[in-house]
């Protein structure tokens, strides 16, 4: 069977976040419905329809993405379901299909998303480009090295978040441009990080606010919830879940750690960081921090030419790739690559191939993770010229790794 796709319009919202909600298993609040249907961009969802009924949908939100060297319109993909009833049919094959030539035809050179399982995206050519560590930090035993940065003219302030939501979108817009990976947010991304209903609460407490300034104003935030807890004999156990930690310097990001971590009848503080946040180094001792490792943002290399030619090098490169890709036809070809820390250029080349590798593989790579010798170990691309596969490796790797920082 086939099932026609298309666009969404406001009227058939209901019939849209049912779909979600049946592949979530997700029954939002309607504060919540209401805040994700006015984030929605309408003539960017897609559906599938088995007659009247919406059996499939996804949908992208229009990003403005940091990359190695600079920012890049990014397809944000997002709301990606189909009905339990209507699986194995192709509908998901047919939307991304569908979604992936729509973001070429728009010009948009690449694509991302978070995975709600990570065996999914991989057949569309996406790419684990990203990672995260889920932190649990103990407050007992939590000191910082002795040389820890510190600074006396800088202050903390406990605030509502609503009252300097000014402030909270000044400092993340610049700080969001130093992390490929991080987005620019606008108002209704900000409305739900900061939204503090009881469904959004879950149980976990108000949302709380510290700022870190001084007399020329904010250079970081924290924003958490604290879910008091106290054992049988009426220790406190509290939990801080730390939502966000920003900050222009280290000694701003030393402080407010600080904060959360004295934060009173909280024993632990557990949050989702960078691999390479520098609380990591901050620990006197280290092995206070129990983490667990998980994939954050995938990418998916829409348009070759121009996504290799929109970021910067670590380090010179020329290198002749051909890239595998069965659902973006135009970019199975052969490329040359040529790049310094200045430039770079990308051009479709009859020349002999020093790297075959398949689509997913450039997806891993384009933020700067520095994953394609672990791939060339797994036997997941193929190497024709010796040491071409470190030399690309070395110049797409980049510092500070990447990471999106608030799922989409």
């Amino acid at each position: 069977m086939t099932y026609p796709i298309r666009p969404i319009d406001e009227s058939e919202w209901s019939a849209y976040s049912r779909v979600l909600g049946e592949g979530f298993g997700w029954t939002p609040a309607p504060v919540q419905n209401e805040r994700f249907k006015a984030q929605t961009e309408f003539p960017r969802t897609l559906a599938a329809f088995d007659g009247d009924t919406v059996a499939g949908v996804t949908a992208i939100f229009s990003l403005t993405m940091t990359i190695p060297g600079g920012t890049l319109p990014v397809a944000g993909v997002t709301a990606v379901s189909v009905l339990p009833s209507h699986r194995r049919r192709g509908l998901l094959t047919a939307l991304m299909r569908r979604q992936l030539n729509d973001v070429h035809e728009r010009g948009e050179a690449v694509a991302a998303l978070y995975a709600s399982e990570s065996a999914i995206y991989g057949r569309y050519g996406y790419g684990k480009a990203a990672s995260e560590l889920s932190v649990s930090i103990n407050k007992t035993g939590s000191a910082f090295k002795r040389d820890a940065p510190s600074d006396p003219g800088l202050r903390l302030r406990v605030a509502t978040p609503a009252d300097v939501r000014e402030q909270l979108e000044n400092l993340l817009a610049e700080v969001i441009t130093r992390r490929p990976g991080r987005y620019a947010r606008n108002e209704h991304f900000w409305n739900g990080a900061l939204a503090d209903e009881e469904p959004d609460q879950s149980g976990n407490g108000t949302l709380r606010c510290v700022l870190a300034e001084d007399d020329g104003g904010v250079r970081g935030y924290a924003l958490f919830r604290i879910k008091s807890s106290w054992d049988d004999d009426g220790i406190p156990n509290g939990e801080l879940k730390l939502h966000e930690i920003e900050a222009k310097d280290p000694a701003a990001h030393a402080a407010l750690w600080r904060s959360v971590l004295d934060r009173d009848l909280v024993t632990k503080v557990t949050a989702g960081i960078p691999v390479d946040d520098p609380i990591t180094a901050l620990l006197a001792d280290p092995r206070q921090v129990r983490a667990g490792w998980s994939d954050e943002l995938w990418v998916r290399v829409v348009n070759v030419q121009k996504a290799l030619e929109a970021r910067a090098y670590s380090a010179p490169v020329d290198v002749v790739i051909e890239v595998e890709d069965d659902v973006c036809e135009w970019n199975a070809r052969r490329w040359r690559l040529t790049a310094d820390t200045t430039s770079a250029s990308c051009k479709a080349t009859e020349e002999p191939a020093d790297i075959t590798l398949p689509a997913s593989a450039l997806g891993t790579a384009y933020l700067g993770d520095g994953q394609l010798t672990t791939l060339l170990e797994a036997g997941l691309l193929t190497e024709h010229t010796a040491g071409t596969v470190r030399a690309l490796a070395t110049a797409m790797s980049w510092n500070p790794k990447p990471w999106a920082g608030m799922v989409f």
